[in-house]
């Protein structure tokens, strides 16, 4: 077999670090797993034995890999990873999205996009320059959520406004016009939901290519997190078209 690398967002390849990762993993993508890695004092683990048991049954090949797995996680408590094949897909023409404009934290992306398959809202839209959606502390700071979504990946908000020219666009800013509880009344589906970035925001451009969208706050802080943000909206979205 040949000998893994550090993680490197110009790999073919990344890594589900934890076993409940990998576990999401197996079971919503299978055919992505290439191998298994375990830590040599994890034997006794009852979730690391049920990973093997299903690699032994999907035909993926299990290995002990200490200094690997060293390499992969940064976090000491790492007794399992799965090596799996990167894919790309083609976002639901008719379901609702969020969109995400250059986010850059790899904390919020992953809860994001745990937050967004709470919601039951798979289809997640991200502009680059972004935060690498594969790298190894989004995997796992989405408990594998990632492996359920469908994520596209764009050079630019025209490019995925091109491919979804059907979608109502609410654009989420801090002057905003319209009180998030009157927009969820007034939505329209499909809908996208646009974030922008942790630091800036969206540009004030965006406040023409649909209806912003403002989430009421207290004057005690600035703002909201961009995770709590995309998470707060997703909820009220969704629970108004029910």
């Amino acid at each position: 077999m040949p000998k893994l690398e550090a993680y490197s967002h110009q790999l073919d390849y990344s890594y589900a670090p934890g076993i409940f990762p990998s576990h999401a993993l197996l079971n919503a993508r299978p055919e992505l797993a290439r191998r298994l890695l375990v830590r040599s004092d994890a034997a006794e683990s009852e979730g690391v034995r049920a990973l093997m048991e299903k690699c032994t049954a999907l035909n993926v090949r299990a290995e002990t890999a200490d200094r690997a797995l060293e390499r992969i996680s940064r976090k000491e408590n790492c007794y399992a990873a799965l090596v799996f094949d990167k894919f790309s897909c083609e976002l639901s023409q008719t379901g609702n999205h969020i969109v995400l404009v250059n986010p850059s934290d790899m904390g919020n992306l992953g809860t994001i996009l745990r937050a967004c398959l709470g919601f039951s809202l798979p289809d997640l839209a991200i502009i680059r320059p972004a935060a690498d959606v594969f790298d190894p502390r989004v995997v796992r700071a989405s408990m594998g959520a990632l492996f359920s979504m469908r994520v596209g990946l764009f050079d630019s908000f025209e490019a995925y406004r091109a491919a979804y020219p059907e979608h109502a666009l609410y654009p989420f800013m801090l002057d905003g016009s319209l009180p998030l509880p009157q927009a969820c009344r007034a939505a329209k589906a499909p809908w996208s939901l646009v974030f922008g970035n942790e630091a800036t925001g969206l540009p004030p451009r965006f406040a023409q290519l649909g209806q912003p969208v403002r989430i009421p706050q207290s004057d005690a802080i600035d703002s909201l997190n961009l995770a709590i943000a995309v998470s707060v909206a997703a909820y009220a979205f969704t629970q108004a078209g029910e």
